[in-house]
């Protein structure tokens, strides 16, 4: 039989991935937009594709991570659970990095183009690395 908590932890896991495919991928986006020329063709696509990508995808998956990971917490207790307070703030770093990548999508909305490719390049390994840690605390739960 299939319990309502197996449900919300499936729900979980979907969501969590498809949230970290769109924080691993608008920054790639971001580095390619900010090689062409600004109200170009393509920049107008890369415009198209990340919003797309951050408000369909990106920004509902964080919303629903949050809704089924709360409620698997209120389920095992906050209480004397510490790794999970390491992971709720992580994923709140997590959810500042998602605000700047939407503060940076509008920039470049504006043909006003936020960072350098480089800079890009460097911040799309934030949520790989945070990911990392979340996984190892969710998994060894070493405190």
């Amino acid at each position: 039989m299939i319990s309502w908590y197996g449900v919300i932890v499936v729900l979980h896991i979907v969501a969590i991935i498809s949230w970290m495919a769109g924080l691993l991928y608008m920054p790639r986006l971001f580095v390619y937009h900010s090689q062409v020329a600004p109200d170009s063709d393509s920049s107008r696509l890369f415009k198209v594709m990340e919003r797309k990508l951050l408000h369909a995808i990106t920004i509902p998956a964080m919303v629903a991570a949050w809704v089924f990971g709360l409620t698997l917490a209120a389920q095992i207790g906050l209480a004397g659970q510490g790794w999970l307070h390491a992971k709720l703030g992580l994923v709140l770093l997590l959810t500042a990095y998602t605000a700047m990548l939407e503060k940076w999508r509008r920039d470049f909305f504006v043909d006003r183009y936020p960072r350098s490719e480089r800079f890009f390049r460097i911040i799309n390994e934030i949520p790989a690395v945070l990911m990392i840690f979340i996984v190892g605390l969710v998994i060894l739960k070493p405190f």
